[in-house]
């Protein structure tokens, strides 16, 4: 990672550590095991709280165009410097929690996949529910899925709030090399129970 990146990221943090979640930002390993299944989906990717680009730079090398991207990013500084990096994304320079006010991010089609750096432990229960709850309902396609890091023990999402928005979580793996080790999910719709008549 460029050095010019990690002090952006830690003067992010710095600015606001809860609001960044980390000291450092995604190492390799993780950014690998994010990206690896959510290319394989063949269509368009939205990020969630890109910061310094790893997740970003992980998804262009696994073949997901520029065009087809969309990175929502709150910090100004962040946002600032990825509109530099890559102007042919749509980069939407918002709180993640709007994703449920948001039209479709690429028209009439919608994203095969959601790819979340965001801190969602340190985050208030309302807002995950809308950054999730809007992802589902307006952003991902059926069978579209949200993948999320975390540095805690299990799911960031609590049973009860998958349960109430007919969602499934399934650890997909662990960046045992990141700094500090982090776990990935998938989560997505629960299939639809079919009752005979």
């Amino acid at each position: 990672m460029p050095l010019n990146d990690t002090l952006a990221f830690l003067r992010a943090w710095l600015r606001d550590p809860r609001g960044i979640g980390a000291v450092t930002p995604s190492g390799a390993a993780l950014a690998r095991l994010m990206t690896s299944h959510a290319s394989a989906l063949g269509g368009p990717v939205i990020e969630l709280g890109p910061g310094t680009g790893v997740l970003t730079r992980a998804l262009l090398a696994r073949g997901v165009p520029l065009h087809r991207l969309a990175l929502i990013e709150a910090d100004p500084h962040f946002a600032d410097a990825l509109s530099r990096r890559y102007p042919e994304a749509t980069i939407l320079r918002m709180d993640a929690a709007r994703l449920g006010d948001t039209e479709s991010l690429f028209g009439d089609e919608r994203a095969c996949a959601v790819v979340s750096g965001l801190p969602l432990l340190s985050m208030p229960p309302a807002q995950v529910t809308a950054i999730v709850q809007g992802a589902f309902e307006r952003q991902l396609r059926s069978g579209g899925m949200f993948y999320q890091f975390t540095y805690g023990p299990r799911c960031p999402l609590p049973p009860a709030l998958l349960a109430r928005l007919n969602l499934q979580a399934r650890r997909v793996g662990s960046a045992l090399l990141n700094l500090p080790p982090a776990a990935v999910y998938c989560i997505s719709r629960r299939a639809e129970i079919q009752v005979a008549a």
